[in-house]
Parts: C-alpha cells; structure tokens; sequence
C-alpha cells in the first residue's frame, strides 16, 4: 500500500485536482497538519476519511504509526495545511522513514505556493532556489543573503506579514536596491497581489502599509552585467574604504558603510575593508 503525498489548494478550492479529490475519498487514513483546516477540504470533497494529526511536534512518532498502517494494508494520505507538502511544511521524516521502511511514495501534484508565485513573477527563473522562511537574525540570516546577492539563479522565499518589509530592506542592503523583486500576496485568494519592481521600492510600498495573508517573495539573480559593474565597483569600494580609514573609522565600520553606499554584499565589503586597513 502506498502512502500518498497529496498537494491541496492554497487558497482557492477550485484548484484541488479530480485525483487528489478521489485520494482524499478513498484513503483509510488522512495524515493532516490542521486537522480542523483539512476537515473543511474533506467536507468539500465529500470526503468522510479518518484523520491523524501530522505536524512538526509529533512527526517522530507519525513516522513509525504511518509505517505500521502500511503493513496493514491501509491506503494513507499525507496533506499540509496549504500547497504541496514538505515544502516549509512537515512530513519529511515521514516520507523518509516509509522510503526506508520499502514502501511506495506517490506525490499527487497540484497548488504550490513558490511555483505559483515565480511563473507570474515576471523574473527569469530557468533556475532557482527555494529558501523557504529565512533565519530571522544572526549570522545565518547575513549568510544566506549573501548567498542571494552573489548566485545567477532566482531566490524564492517565504515571509510572514509583519516581517516582509524588513526582509526586503536587507535584500536591497545586500543585493543593492536596484534588485529586481516580485513579492506575491494571497497567492489565489479573493485579494491576490503582486508588487514588482526593485527591492528599494518594494520595501518602501510594503513599509508603509499594513501587511495581510501569507507572502512569498521572488528575488532575481545576479545578472552578468552586474559582475561586471561589481568591479568597477570594487575600485570604488577600495577609495572609500581608504578615505573612510584616513578619518579614522573601523573596519566593520567601513564595512557597513560600504553595503550601504554601494549595496555590495556582505563578505565582500569586510574583505575590502579588511584589506584596505591592512594596507594602510
């Protein structure tokens, strides 16, 4: 018996599939995230299933429950709360523990939030990362921003509300403002929004506004002429960390003023400012 791993819509109900409507049906056990939000899906599909709950604080022990359900023959469905499963979602351990334990894992396609967000971002993406929700501070959060900065590929991530102007504000610290964005809200809802432009005017429009429903962001990569602007701007870099020197600021000073000047990333300004003091 396999277990079936079930994409349900992220907002708008019309998107779940005929497929995934007849799994839901038919299945012994739905393993749900929100058992009180996936209640609601099955009521539309008609669907009577028994629920289990499968979320991040009990996926240990699902994982073995799952497993001994398959050995009894059972049909089980995994489902998230919205979109396709194990994507900023649990149930990996899951799958991975059902995998190991020589049982067949059929995904069931359907609504995904980050693809849903990128076709309509306006933003090349014949490659991308997918991020997930980012550290929220700390070297982790300045690292990954980095990583954003300095790769050709698109960067897709998850934010909530309250915290989706300040990601941009440090996307445009670290890319530079002129970064191309798209920043996607209510993906299928009544109010789906899209912003698109560079990361200085989304964080600016999203700043002074209150921020609702759940968002994803869509940050282009950097572009070829970029590299080669990075090193005229590296010349430029080096003057000012050695002006800024000469009166008498820090390195890590240099630094921030480097980021904030020229909108270089992180690394390279403390490597700039770094070298520059040692010069000096």
């Amino acid at each position: 018996m396999p277990l079936y791993v079930v994409s349900t819509p992220i907002g708008n109900l019309g998107d779940l599939s005929q497929r995934a409507a007849s799994v839901l049906r038919d299945a012994d056990v739905v393993l749900a995230e929100d058992t009180r939000r996936t209640a609601t899906l099955l009521r539309h599909v008609g669907a009577e299933t028994r629920m289990l709950s499968a979320h991040e604080h009990n996926e240990a022990g699902r994982a073995g429950t799952v497993v001994a359900m398959l050995r009894e023959g059972k049909d089980v469905a995994l489902v998230s709360d919205a979109g396709t499963p194990l994507l900023s979602d649990p149930g990996a351990r899951i799958v991975r523990e059902v995998v190991d334990a020589g049982f067949e894992v059929v995904p069931i396609p359907g609504a995904s939030a980050l693809l849903s967000a990128l076709v309509a971002s306006g933003i090349e993406a014949g490659t991308f990362t997918f991020f997930g929700f980012p550290p929220r501070k700390g070297p982790e959060r300045a690292e990954l921003l980095d990583e954003i900065a300095s790769s050709p590929r698109a960067a897709i991530l998850y934010e909530s509300p309250n915290r989706v102007a300040k990601l941009l504000e440090d996307v445009a610290a670290a890319c530079g403002g002129g970064r191309r964005v798209a920043v996607a809200r209510e993906l299928t809802k009544l109010h789906e929004e899209f912003f698109r432009g560079t990361a200085t005017d989304a964080a600016a429009h999203f700043a002074a506004r209150e921020v609702l429903g759940e968002i994803v962001v869509v940050v282009e990569g950097r572009q070829a002429d970029a590299q080669a602007e990075g090193e005229v701007d590296a010349l430029a870099a080096r003057s000012i960390a050695q002006a800024l020197l000469a009166r008498g600021e820090t390195p890590t000073g240099v630094a921030k003023e480097l980021r904030r000047r020229l909108g270089i990333a992180r690394n390279e300004a403390y490597r700039i400012a770094q070298e520059a003091a040692d010069e000096g």
